[in-house]
Protein backbone atom coordinates (compact mmCIF):
# COMPACT_ATOMS: atom_id res chain seq x y z
CA UNK A 1 0.00 0.00 0.00
CA UNK A 2 1.12 3.35 -0.71
CA UNK A 3 2.64 5.78 2.11
CA UNK A 4 0.10 8.21 1.19
CA UNK A 5 -2.79 6.38 2.05
CA UNK A 6 -3.91 5.08 5.95
CA UNK A 7 -5.79 2.08 6.72
CA UNK A 8 -8.31 1.83 9.54
CA UNK A 9 -9.48 -1.65 10.73
CA UNK A 10 -11.90 -2.79 13.37
CA UNK A 11 -12.73 -6.64 13.75
CA UNK A 12 -15.87 -8.11 14.93
CA UNK A 13 -15.38 -11.88 15.68
CA UNK A 14 -18.10 -14.30 16.88
CA UNK A 15 -16.69 -16.92 19.55
CA UNK A 16 -19.05 -20.01 19.31
CA UNK A 17 -18.90 -20.74 23.30
CA UNK A 18 -18.24 -24.36 24.11
CA UNK A 19 -21.59 -24.91 25.94
CA UNK A 20 -23.35 -28.48 25.74
CA UNK A 21 -26.53 -26.71 25.45
CA UNK A 22 -27.79 -23.19 23.49
CA UNK A 23 -27.82 -20.39 25.34
CA UNK A 24 -31.76 -20.32 26.02
CA UNK A 25 -32.84 -23.95 25.71
CA UNK A 26 -31.93 -26.68 26.61
CA UNK A 27 -31.16 -28.26 22.93
CA UNK A 28 -27.93 -30.20 21.83
CA UNK A 29 -25.15 -27.51 20.33
CA UNK A 30 -23.32 -30.79 19.09
CA UNK A 31 -21.87 -29.71 15.31
CA UNK A 32 -22.84 -32.13 12.08
CA UNK A 33 -26.35 -33.45 13.33
CA UNK A 34 -29.04 -34.12 10.47
CA UNK A 35 -30.50 -31.09 9.37
CA UNK A 36 -33.25 -29.38 11.89
CA UNK A 37 -33.06 -32.05 14.70
CA UNK A 38 -31.42 -29.88 17.17
CA UNK A 39 -34.08 -27.17 17.31
CA UNK A 40 -36.31 -26.82 19.74
CA UNK A 41 -39.65 -24.88 20.47
CA UNK A 42 -37.99 -22.30 22.07
CA UNK A 43 -35.66 -22.37 19.31
CA UNK A 44 -37.93 -21.75 16.61
CA UNK A 45 -40.05 -19.27 18.98
CA UNK A 46 -42.97 -21.66 19.06
CA UNK A 47 -45.96 -19.25 21.01
CA UNK A 48 -45.93 -19.63 24.59
CA UNK A 49 -42.13 -20.75 25.10
CA UNK A 50 -39.68 -18.53 27.26
CA UNK A 51 -36.10 -18.02 27.25
CA UNK A 52 -33.60 -19.31 30.32
CA UNK A 53 -30.27 -18.22 30.20
CA UNK A 54 -27.60 -20.57 30.08
CA UNK A 55 -25.49 -19.84 33.44
CA UNK A 56 -22.26 -21.42 31.53
CA UNK A 57 -22.31 -18.94 28.78
CA UNK A 58 -22.52 -16.49 31.40
CA UNK A 59 -19.41 -17.59 33.17
CA UNK A 60 -17.81 -18.10 29.55
CA UNK A 61 -18.31 -14.38 29.33
CA UNK A 62 -16.76 -13.91 32.63
CA UNK A 63 -13.50 -15.73 32.06
CA UNK A 64 -12.76 -13.74 29.17
CA UNK A 65 -13.55 -10.06 30.54
CA UNK A 66 -11.07 -10.95 33.23
CA UNK A 67 -8.46 -12.88 30.76
CA UNK A 68 -8.47 -8.88 28.79
CA UNK A 69 -8.82 -6.60 31.80
CA UNK A 70 -12.11 -5.70 30.80
CA UNK A 71 -14.68 -4.65 33.36
CA UNK A 72 -17.15 -7.53 33.44
CA UNK A 73 -20.98 -5.36 34.00
CA UNK A 74 -22.20 -6.41 37.40
CA UNK A 75 -25.72 -5.67 35.34
CA UNK A 76 -25.93 -5.99 31.57
CA UNK A 77 -29.11 -6.67 29.60
CA UNK A 78 -30.66 -8.38 26.73
CA UNK A 79 -32.22 -6.95 23.50
CA UNK A 80 -34.01 -7.91 21.18
CA UNK A 81 -32.56 -7.13 17.28
CA UNK A 82 -35.00 -7.06 14.93
CA UNK A 83 -34.72 -7.94 11.38
CA UNK A 84 -36.31 -10.20 8.76
CA UNK A 85 -34.19 -13.22 7.44
CA UNK A 86 -35.66 -16.93 6.32
CA UNK A 87 -32.97 -18.88 8.94
CA UNK A 88 -34.18 -16.54 11.82
CA UNK A 89 -37.14 -18.03 12.96
CA UNK A 90 -38.13 -15.50 15.76
CA UNK A 91 -37.80 -12.55 13.50
CA UNK A 92 -35.51 -11.08 16.06
CA UNK A 93 -32.07 -11.88 17.64
CA UNK A 94 -31.78 -11.89 21.03
CA UNK A 95 -28.60 -10.04 21.70
CA UNK A 96 -27.13 -7.35 24.16
CA UNK A 97 -26.67 -3.34 22.66
CA UNK A 98 -26.94 -0.82 25.54
CA UNK A 99 -25.35 -2.68 28.05
CA UNK A 100 -23.10 -4.98 27.07
CA UNK A 101 -21.81 -8.31 29.70
CA UNK A 102 -17.91 -6.92 29.11
CA UNK A 103 -16.98 -3.68 28.60
CA UNK A 104 -13.00 -2.03 27.23
CA UNK A 105 -10.05 -4.57 28.04
CA UNK A 106 -6.98 -5.30 25.38
CA UNK A 107 -4.86 -7.66 23.91
CA UNK A 108 -1.57 -7.13 22.88
CA UNK A 109 -0.08 -8.65 19.81
CA UNK A 110 3.06 -9.58 17.93
CA UNK A 111 3.29 -8.45 14.49
CA UNK A 112 5.94 -9.54 11.80
CA UNK A 113 9.05 -11.90 12.59
CA UNK A 114 12.63 -11.12 13.08
CA UNK A 115 13.75 -7.17 13.12
CA UNK A 116 10.65 -6.69 11.52
CA UNK A 117 8.79 -7.82 14.43
CA UNK A 118 6.72 -5.48 16.59
CA UNK A 119 4.49 -5.37 19.34
CA UNK A 120 0.71 -3.51 19.16
CA UNK A 121 -2.08 -3.24 21.71
CA UNK A 122 -5.52 -3.69 20.61
CA UNK A 123 -8.36 -1.98 22.78
CA UNK A 124 -11.72 -3.77 22.91
CA UNK A 125 -15.00 -1.86 22.37
CA UNK A 126 -16.80 -4.36 24.21
CA UNK A 127 -18.12 -8.04 24.28
CA UNK A 128 -21.72 -8.94 24.45
CA UNK A 129 -23.33 -12.17 24.17
CA UNK A 130 -26.06 -13.57 21.83
CA UNK A 131 -28.03 -16.35 19.87
CA UNK A 132 -26.19 -17.95 16.51
CA UNK A 133 -29.30 -17.98 13.99
CA UNK A 134 -30.03 -20.70 11.80
CA UNK A 135 -28.08 -21.43 8.37
CA UNK A 136 -29.03 -20.98 4.68
CA UNK A 137 -27.84 -24.01 2.29
CA UNK A 138 -28.31 -22.76 -1.22
CA UNK A 139 -25.48 -25.75 -3.20
CA UNK A 140 -28.04 -28.76 -2.84
CA UNK A 141 -30.99 -27.06 -3.85
CA UNK A 142 -31.53 -25.74 -7.56
CA UNK A 143 -33.23 -22.38 -7.46
CA UNK A 144 -34.13 -22.71 -3.85
CA UNK A 145 -32.63 -22.12 -0.45
CA UNK A 146 -32.80 -24.92 1.99
CA UNK A 147 -32.71 -24.00 6.46
CA UNK A 148 -30.90 -25.31 8.78
CA UNK A 149 -32.27 -24.40 12.19
CA UNK A 150 -30.05 -26.23 14.36
CA UNK A 151 -27.44 -23.30 14.93
CA UNK A 152 -30.31 -21.12 16.30
CA UNK A 153 -29.77 -20.36 19.82
CA UNK A 154 -26.05 -21.65 20.02
CA UNK A 155 -24.65 -19.33 22.42
CA UNK A 156 -21.82 -16.37 20.91
CA UNK A 157 -19.53 -13.97 22.47
CA UNK A 158 -19.26 -11.14 20.03
CA UNK A 159 -16.03 -9.50 20.53
CA UNK A 160 -15.48 -6.16 19.07
CA UNK A 161 -12.06 -3.82 18.30
CA UNK A 162 -11.57 -0.50 18.03
CA UNK A 163 -10.14 0.37 14.70
CA UNK A 164 -6.80 0.24 16.14
CA UNK A 165 -5.29 -2.03 13.30
CA UNK A 166 -3.79 -0.59 10.50
CA UNK A 167 -2.43 -3.44 8.08
CA UNK A 168 -3.93 -6.90 6.93
CA UNK A 169 -0.99 -8.43 8.85
CA UNK A 170 -1.98 -6.34 12.08
CA UNK A 171 -5.74 -7.59 11.16
CA UNK A 172 -4.20 -11.38 11.21
CA UNK A 173 -1.87 -11.11 13.98
CA UNK A 174 -4.95 -9.75 16.32
CA UNK A 175 -7.26 -12.69 15.17
CA UNK A 176 -4.80 -15.34 15.84
CA UNK A 177 -4.10 -13.93 18.98
CA UNK A 178 -7.68 -13.77 19.94
CA UNK A 179 -8.21 -17.55 18.25
CA UNK A 180 -5.36 -18.70 20.80
CA UNK A 181 -6.82 -16.98 23.79
CA UNK A 182 -10.64 -18.15 23.59
CA UNK A 183 -8.83 -21.68 23.52
CA UNK A 184 -6.65 -21.43 25.95
CA UNK A 185 -9.13 -20.09 28.58
CA UNK A 186 -11.47 -22.80 27.13
CA UNK A 187 -14.34 -20.71 26.03
CA UNK A 188 -14.44 -21.61 22.97
CA UNK A 189 -12.83 -24.65 20.75
CA UNK A 190 -11.95 -22.43 17.76
CA UNK A 191 -12.81 -24.99 15.14
CA UNK A 192 -13.19 -22.13 12.28
CA UNK A 193 -14.26 -25.06 9.43
CA UNK A 194 -17.34 -25.63 11.54
CA UNK A 195 -18.15 -22.14 12.39
CA UNK A 196 -17.08 -21.63 15.43
CA UNK A 197 -15.02 -18.77 15.26
CA UNK A 198 -16.07 -15.82 12.35
CA UNK A 199 -14.62 -12.47 11.91
CA UNK A 200 -16.07 -9.29 10.15
CA UNK A 201 -13.64 -6.57 9.08
CA UNK A 202 -14.42 -3.02 8.95
CA UNK A 203 -12.48 -1.50 6.71
CA UNK A 204 -11.65 2.45 5.38
CA UNK A 205 -9.09 4.31 4.14
CA UNK A 206 -8.19 8.03 4.09
CA UNK A 207 -5.29 10.55 3.82
CA UNK A 208 -3.09 11.05 6.50
CA UNK A 209 -4.69 13.56 9.41
CA UNK A 210 -8.05 13.13 7.34
CA UNK A 211 -11.63 11.66 9.23
CA UNK A 212 -12.02 8.03 8.68
CA UNK A 213 -13.29 7.15 6.15
CA UNK A 214 -16.66 5.47 5.11
CA UNK A 215 -16.23 1.70 5.86
CA UNK A 216 -17.16 -1.57 4.18
CA UNK A 217 -17.74 -4.44 6.50
CA UNK A 218 -16.23 -8.00 4.87
CA UNK A 219 -18.55 -10.50 6.83
CA UNK A 220 -17.79 -14.15 8.01
CA UNK A 221 -14.37 -14.71 7.56
CA UNK A 222 -13.69 -18.27 8.35
CA UNK A 223 -9.68 -18.44 8.14
CA UNK A 224 -6.59 -16.36 8.49
CA UNK A 225 -5.68 -16.61 4.42
CA UNK A 226 -9.01 -15.68 3.45
CA UNK A 227 -8.78 -12.76 6.09
CA UNK A 228 -5.80 -11.32 4.82
CA UNK A 229 -7.03 -11.70 1.30
CA UNK A 230 -9.81 -9.64 1.80
CA UNK A 231 -8.43 -7.01 3.46
CA UNK A 232 -5.72 -6.51 1.00
CA UNK A 233 -8.60 -6.18 -1.68
CA UNK A 234 -10.60 -4.33 0.15
CA UNK A 235 -7.80 -1.83 0.56
CA UNK A 236 -6.73 -1.97 -2.88
CA UNK A 237 -10.18 -1.00 -3.95
CA UNK A 238 -11.47 1.59 -2.35
CA UNK A 239 -7.93 3.66 -2.87
CA UNK A 240 -8.56 2.87 -6.29
CA UNK A 241 -12.30 3.54 -6.30
CA UNK A 242 -11.44 7.05 -4.66
CA UNK A 243 -8.74 8.29 -6.70
CA UNK A 244 -11.12 7.50 -10.21
CA UNK A 245 -13.19 10.23 -8.28
CA UNK A 246 -16.12 7.80 -7.06
CA UNK A 247 -17.11 8.07 -3.40
CA UNK A 248 -17.49 4.77 -0.81
CA UNK A 249 -20.91 3.83 0.24
CA UNK A 250 -21.63 1.97 3.68
CA UNK A 251 -22.15 -1.25 2.89
CA UNK A 252 -21.88 -4.95 4.03
CA UNK A 253 -19.97 -7.17 1.58
CA UNK A 254 -18.99 -10.77 1.14
CA UNK A 255 -15.41 -11.90 0.09
CA UNK A 256 -15.31 -14.43 -2.65
CA UNK A 257 -12.35 -16.87 -2.28
CA UNK A 258 -11.87 -17.91 -5.85
CA UNK A 259 -12.12 -14.94 -7.52
CA UNK A 260 -9.85 -12.92 -4.54
CA UNK A 261 -12.43 -10.49 -4.67
CA UNK A 262 -15.34 -8.39 -2.43
CA UNK A 263 -19.15 -8.47 -3.47
CA UNK A 264 -21.90 -6.06 -2.32
CA UNK A 265 -24.38 -8.20 -0.15
CA UNK A 266 -26.44 -5.21 0.76
CA UNK A 267 -25.99 -1.28 1.94
CA UNK A 268 -25.20 -1.50 5.93
CA UNK A 269 -27.73 -0.68 8.08
CA UNK A 270 -27.10 1.10 11.36
CA UNK A 271 -28.58 0.15 14.60
CA UNK A 272 -31.65 2.02 15.14
CA UNK A 273 -32.68 0.16 11.60
CA UNK A 274 -32.84 -3.14 13.95
CA UNK A 275 -34.98 -1.64 16.39
CA UNK A 276 -33.30 -3.00 19.16
CA UNK A 277 -35.43 -2.87 22.19
CA UNK A 278 -34.94 -4.60 25.88
CA UNK A 279 -36.79 -8.23 26.07
CA UNK A 280 -38.97 -8.33 27.90
CA UNK A 281 -39.06 -11.97 28.62
CA UNK A 282 -35.21 -12.06 30.36
CA UNK A 283 -34.65 -10.50 33.49
CA UNK A 284 -31.24 -8.08 33.04
CA UNK A 285 -28.53 -10.25 33.71
CA UNK A 286 -26.60 -9.30 37.59
CA UNK A 287 -23.13 -10.46 38.30
CA UNK A 288 -21.84 -10.43 41.98
CA UNK A 289 -18.47 -9.89 42.88
CA UNK A 290 -18.43 -13.71 44.45
CA UNK A 291 -19.16 -14.61 40.92
CA UNK A 292 -16.45 -13.62 39.30
CA UNK A 293 -13.66 -14.39 41.62
CA UNK A 294 -15.34 -17.96 41.64
CA UNK A 295 -14.45 -17.73 37.89
CA UNK A 296 -11.06 -16.46 38.13
CA UNK A 297 -10.06 -18.96 40.65
CA UNK A 298 -10.56 -21.21 38.38
CA UNK A 299 -8.56 -19.06 35.18
CA UNK A 300 -5.51 -20.78 33.99
CA UNK A 301 -2.20 -18.75 34.02
CA UNK A 302 -2.45 -16.16 30.49
CA UNK A 303 -0.58 -16.59 28.00
CA UNK A 304 0.82 -12.77 28.95
CA UNK A 305 2.02 -13.62 32.13
CA UNK A 306 3.12 -17.07 31.20
CA UNK A 307 5.43 -15.32 28.16
CA UNK A 308 6.69 -12.83 31.14
CA UNK A 309 7.82 -16.14 32.77
CA UNK A 310 9.78 -17.68 30.38
CA UNK A 311 11.47 -13.82 29.49
CA UNK A 312 12.24 -13.85 33.58
CA UNK A 313 13.25 -17.02 34.57
CA UNK A 314 14.92 -18.83 30.58
CA UNK A 315 15.80 -15.83 29.54
CA UNK A 316 13.81 -16.43 26.38
CA UNK A 317 13.39 -13.51 24.06
CA UNK A 318 10.16 -11.63 23.49
CA UNK A 319 9.75 -13.14 20.50
CA UNK A 320 10.42 -16.54 21.54
CA UNK A 321 8.38 -16.19 24.75
CA UNK A 322 5.73 -15.30 22.59
CA UNK A 323 5.65 -17.88 19.93
CA UNK A 324 5.46 -20.69 22.61
CA UNK A 325 2.80 -19.14 24.20
CA UNK A 326 0.84 -18.93 21.08
CA UNK A 327 -0.73 -21.88 22.24
CA UNK A 328 -1.81 -23.33 25.39
CA UNK A 329 -0.61 -27.16 24.00
CA UNK A 330 2.83 -25.69 22.76
CA UNK A 331 2.85 -24.00 25.82
CA UNK A 332 2.38 -27.07 28.08
CA UNK A 333 4.88 -29.45 25.82
CA UNK A 334 7.44 -27.03 26.24
CA UNK A 335 7.16 -26.84 30.02
CA UNK A 336 7.29 -30.52 29.79
CA UNK A 337 10.37 -30.63 27.76
CA UNK A 338 12.25 -27.91 30.34
CA UNK A 339 11.17 -29.75 33.14
CA UNK A 340 12.70 -32.98 32.60
CA UNK A 341 15.87 -31.60 30.38
CA UNK A 342 16.46 -28.82 33.31
CA UNK A 343 16.22 -24.86 33.30
CA UNK A 344 19.58 -24.74 31.96
CA UNK A 345 18.30 -26.31 28.37
CA UNK A 346 15.72 -24.17 28.35
CA UNK A 347 17.10 -21.92 25.34
CA UNK A 348 17.70 -25.14 23.12
CA UNK A 349 14.45 -27.27 23.86
CA UNK A 350 13.18 -23.16 22.89
CA UNK A 351 14.63 -23.62 19.61
CA UNK A 352 13.64 -27.58 19.03
CA UNK A 353 9.82 -26.63 20.10
CA UNK A 354 9.71 -23.79 17.55
CA UNK A 355 11.81 -24.81 15.11
CA UNK A 356 12.33 -28.84 13.95
CA UNK A 357 9.22 -30.16 16.09
CA UNK A 358 7.05 -27.34 14.51
CA UNK A 359 8.13 -27.63 11.23
CA UNK A 360 7.43 -32.06 11.51
CA UNK A 361 4.26 -30.90 12.83
CA UNK A 362 3.13 -28.36 10.13
CA UNK A 363 4.13 -30.90 7.19
CA UNK A 364 2.66 -33.71 8.62
CA UNK A 365 -0.73 -31.17 9.56
CA UNK A 366 -0.88 -32.63 13.43
CA UNK A 367 -1.33 -30.07 16.45
CA UNK A 368 1.32 -30.50 19.07
CA UNK A 369 -1.64 -32.59 21.42
CA UNK A 370 -1.01 -35.31 18.19
CA UNK A 371 3.24 -35.47 18.25
CA UNK A 372 4.88 -38.48 17.95
CA UNK A 373 7.89 -37.07 19.64
CA UNK A 374 6.68 -36.99 23.57
CA UNK A 375 7.80 -34.08 25.75
CA UNK A 376 10.00 -36.26 27.47
CA UNK A 377 11.30 -37.91 24.38
CA UNK A 378 12.83 -34.48 23.33
CA UNK A 379 13.77 -33.62 26.63
CA UNK A 380 16.43 -36.51 26.25
CA UNK A 381 17.31 -35.54 23.12
CA UNK A 382 18.02 -32.26 24.12
CA UNK A 383 20.14 -34.18 27.11
CA UNK A 384 22.25 -36.05 24.61
CA UNK A 385 23.28 -32.99 22.76
CA UNK A 386 24.11 -31.01 25.61
CA UNK A 387 26.56 -33.47 26.94
CA UNK A 388 27.97 -33.97 23.55
CA UNK A 389 26.93 -37.25 22.89
CA UNK A 390 25.53 -36.12 19.37
CA UNK A 391 25.83 -33.13 17.28
CA UNK A 392 22.89 -30.95 16.48
CA UNK A 393 22.98 -32.53 13.03
CA UNK A 394 22.87 -35.96 13.89
CA UNK A 395 20.47 -34.91 16.38
CA UNK A 396 17.90 -34.14 13.43
CA UNK A 397 18.64 -38.03 12.36
CA UNK A 398 17.81 -39.02 16.14
CA UNK A 399 14.75 -37.04 16.14
CA UNK A 400 13.37 -38.47 12.49
CA UNK A 401 13.58 -41.79 14.09
CA UNK A 402 11.61 -41.06 17.01
CA UNK A 403 9.00 -39.27 14.95
CA UNK A 404 8.92 -42.64 12.36
CA UNK A 405 8.72 -44.77 16.22
CA UNK A 406 12.18 -46.04 15.77
CA UNK A 407 12.98 -46.29 19.31
CA UNK A 408 11.04 -45.72 22.57
CA UNK A 409 14.43 -43.12 23.68
CA UNK A 410 17.12 -41.00 21.94
CA UNK A 411 19.84 -43.19 24.22
CA UNK A 412 17.73 -46.28 22.33
CA UNK A 413 18.29 -44.64 18.99
CA UNK A 414 21.51 -43.89 19.00
CA UNK A 415 23.15 -46.95 20.11
CA UNK A 416 20.83 -48.97 17.71
CA UNK A 417 22.40 -47.11 14.72
CA UNK A 418 25.97 -45.85 16.24
CA UNK A 419 25.33 -42.58 16.29
CA UNK A 420 27.54 -41.54 19.29
CA UNK A 421 29.54 -38.85 19.07
CA UNK A 422 33.51 -38.90 17.98
CA UNK A 423 35.60 -36.87 20.99
CA UNK A 424 38.47 -38.82 20.78
CA UNK A 425 41.62 -36.52 18.90
CA UNK A 426 43.16 -39.65 18.43
CA UNK A 427 40.45 -41.19 16.14
CA UNK A 428 39.33 -37.79 14.54
CA UNK A 429 43.57 -36.43 13.65
CA UNK A 430 43.53 -38.89 10.80
CA UNK A 431 40.52 -37.94 9.27
CA UNK A 432 41.59 -34.29 9.10
CA UNK A 433 45.44 -35.08 8.12
CA UNK A 434 43.57 -37.29 5.13
CA UNK A 435 41.32 -34.41 4.04
CA UNK A 436 44.11 -31.27 4.34
CA UNK A 437 46.50 -33.89 1.88
CA UNK A 438 43.62 -34.13 -0.40
CA UNK A 439 42.17 -30.49 -0.24
CA UNK A 440 45.72 -28.22 -0.58
CA UNK A 441 43.42 -25.32 -2.37
CA UNK A 442 41.32 -24.74 0.23
CA UNK A 443 44.37 -25.05 2.14
CA UNK A 444 45.87 -22.33 0.49
CA UNK A 445 42.81 -20.02 -0.37
CA UNK A 446 42.49 -20.10 3.80
CA UNK A 447 46.39 -19.17 4.59
CA UNK A 448 45.39 -16.58 2.25
CA UNK A 449 42.64 -15.37 4.27
CA UNK A 450 39.59 -16.76 2.97
CA UNK A 451 37.60 -17.68 6.24
CA UNK A 452 34.89 -19.58 3.91
CA UNK A 453 37.33 -21.88 2.66
CA UNK A 454 38.13 -23.20 6.33
CA UNK A 455 34.23 -24.06 6.51
CA UNK A 456 35.18 -25.80 3.34
CA UNK A 457 37.08 -28.43 5.14
CA UNK A 458 34.92 -28.46 8.37
CA UNK A 459 32.54 -29.55 6.16
CA UNK A 460 34.70 -32.26 3.95
CA UNK A 461 35.80 -33.26 7.76
CA UNK A 462 32.41 -34.52 9.06
CA UNK A 463 30.96 -35.71 5.95
CA UNK A 464 34.31 -38.05 6.06
CA UNK A 465 33.40 -39.26 9.56
CA UNK A 466 29.82 -39.53 8.70
CA UNK A 467 28.64 -36.72 10.97
CA UNK A 468 29.95 -38.06 13.90
CA UNK A 469 32.68 -36.04 14.90
CA UNK A 470 32.61 -33.50 17.61
CA UNK A 471 32.03 -30.19 14.93
CA UNK A 472 33.95 -28.11 18.21
CA UNK A 473 37.20 -30.54 18.26
CA UNK A 474 37.32 -30.27 14.72
CA UNK A 475 37.49 -26.94 14.82
CA UNK A 476 39.97 -26.42 17.19
CA UNK A 477 42.25 -29.62 15.40
CA UNK A 478 41.92 -28.01 12.36
CA UNK A 479 43.26 -24.50 13.39
CA UNK A 480 46.03 -25.77 15.16
CA UNK A 481 47.27 -27.59 12.25
CA UNK A 482 46.55 -24.97 10.16
CA UNK A 483 48.40 -22.93 12.26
Amino acid sequence: MRSDWEVVIGLETHAQLNTASKIFSGASTAFGAEPNVQACAVDIALPGVLPVLNRGAVERAIRFGLAIGADVAPRSVFARKNYFYPDLPKGYQISQFELPVVVGGEITIQVGEGDKAYQKVVHLTRAHLEEDAGKSLHEDFHGQSGIDLNRAGTPLLEIVTEPDMCSSAEAVAYAKALHALVQWIDICDGNMQEGSFRCDANVSVRKPGQPLGTRREIKNLNSFRFLQQAIEYEINWQIETIEDGGKIQQATVLFDPDSGETRVMRTKEDAHDYRYFPDPDLLPLEISDAWKAEVAASMPELPVQLAARFEGEYGLSAYDASTLTASRDTATYYVEVVKAAGAAQAKIAANWVMGELAARLNKDEKGVADSPVSAAQLAGLIARIADNTISNNIAKKVFEALWNGDGATADEVIDKQGLKQVTDVSAIEPIIDEVLANNAQNVAEYKAGKEKAFNALVGQVMKASKGKASPAQVNELLKKKLG
